[in-house]
């Protein structure tokens, strides 16, 4: 008895996670971004289209910028190329 309701509990928990997990990443954005003649693309998902490009966007930086105000120097610069689609 104890095995099938921790295994209920389990499954209760894993259907939480799950929905969770698919209702935060509606949105999934692809960036490249060209700065200081070195170049990188990210995708990421986020819970709206603003959230995931901001996101998608610092991604893609971070290797190609280094320290903070070069990041959001970065950040700053508008994409060579974006798409999101929702999902």
């Amino acid at each position: 008895m104890r095995v099938v309701v921790s295994l209920l509990i389990a499954a209760g928990f894993l259907a939480v996670m799950f929905y969770v997990t698919a209702a935060e990443t509606s949105y999934e954005c692809s960036v490249c971004i060209r700065y200081r003649g070195s170049e990188n693309c990210a995708t990421v998902a986020g819970p709206d289209e603003e959230q995931a490009m901001m996101q998608a966007v610092s991604t893609a930086c971070a290797p190609i910028s280094s320290g903070v105000t070069d990041g959001m120097e970065c950040n700053r610069t508008p994409p060579r190329s974006a798409r999101c689609t929702s999902g």
